[in-house]
């Protein structure tokens, strides 16, 4: 049960990083000049913006956490 949640949670970082996928093969570096990777595709940017809210919020809550248990410890 564990690894499967485990599993789905890690699914859905690489999902929202896009990281699956990114490294090119079977000579996937063309020759001359190439567009950046986030004009190729403009749904990077909302993945690169849905990561950073993402990572925020898990701050703001460890943050809120820490706060909430000191002031429950005194």
């Amino acid at each position: 049960m564990t690894l499967l949640v485990l599993d789905a949670v890690l699914d859905a970082v690489l999902l929202v990083f896009g990281i699956r996928g990114h490294i090119p093969q079977n000579d996937g570096f063309p020759n001359g000049r190439s567009r950046s990777s986030f004009a190729a595709n403009p749904g990077t940017l909302m993945r690169v913006l849905a990561a950073a809210v993402v990572s925020i919020g898990f701050l703001v809550l460890a943050l809120w956490a820490a706060v909430w248990l000191a002031l429950k410890l005194l």
